[in-house]
């Protein structure tokens, strides 16, 4: 096993923990990981992400239905519209300079921590977080989101919490939970978008993806012993780091 090898597995496992504890930020690791240290071609990358994620996504959801995290309804209505946007996004990103991708990927990333970080308007009294979102929001909500996340290739776990949590009105664990089903369904769609056009090396992908779902179990076992507010704001402010991280590689390369 090369040292490059070690090192992206290594690292994978952090995918898993991630997506395990926040419903999100895998492909925020899996991308850059895939692209920097494994030295992917970036729309390669950005395939190969959707299928760790997919899968690591799918397996860490288990644990959360078991601890009653998972509110089904929102997160297969928000899903299966996901899925049609991500499938239109993979099929568009497949198309795209690799350079532009991973600066959009970027300037999102930098966009949701803001509105992580920043948190929640507080609601006025008597309007409680609504059990049952209107049908219509969730799939409008679930398209867009689909599409945005299927074009830069992030799983979407940084838009999907945001999205439930900010939007939606769902309590943070409740948020996570859910986030990971719809990411699931999505990364799917959108990595059967990115086939019609790129190839993957499948021994790196299923390792990476094996690593990573290590990662997600231990994950989930801290999932819900982690104050709300600070896990929002903590994982606003890994997401801000990375995204800025990325722009300055990317502009960088840009300019060169």
């Amino acid at each position: 096993m090369t040292l490059v090898l070690t090192v992206t597995l290594a690292l994978s496992v952090l995918i898993g923990v991630s997506l395990g504890l926040l419903g999100g930020g895998g492909s925020i690791l899996t991308v850059p990981i895939l692209t920097y240290v494994a030295g992917l071609d970036p729309r390669e990358a950005i395939a190969a992400s959707l299928f760790v994620v997919g899968v690591t996504s799918a397996v860490s959801a288990v644990s959360h239905a078991r601890a009653g995290r998972v509110q089904w309804r929102t997160g297969l209505l928000f899903g299966a519209a996901s899925m049609a946007g991500a499938f239109a996004g993979g099929l568009l990103g497949g198309r795209i300079p690799g350079t532009i991708l991973m600066i959009a990927f970027a300037l999102m990333m930098v966009a949701t921590s803001v509105a992580m970080i920043r948190g929640r308007r507080k609601k006025a009294a008597g309007d409680g977080a609504p059990a049952r979102l209107p049908i219509g929001k969730i799939l409008a909500e679930g398209l867009v989101v689909g599409l945005v996340t299927g074009l830069v290739g992030a799983g979407g776990g940084f838009l999907v919490v945001p999205a439930l949590a900010l939007l939606g009105g769902l309590p943070m664990p409740l948020a996570v939970g859910t986030s990971l089903v719809v990411i699931a369904m999505k990364s799917f769609a959108g990595l059967g978008g990115y086939l019609t056009s790129v190839s993957l090396d499948w021994g790196l992908v299923g390792a990476v993806t094996a690593a990573a779902v290590v990662g997600s179990l231990l994950g989930a076992r801290l999932a819900g012993k982690i104050p709300e507010a600070a896990l929002r704001k903590g994982f606003g402010i890994f997401v801000l780091l990375m995204g800025a991280f990325v722009l300055v590689q990317e502009l960088g390369a840009l300019a060169g």
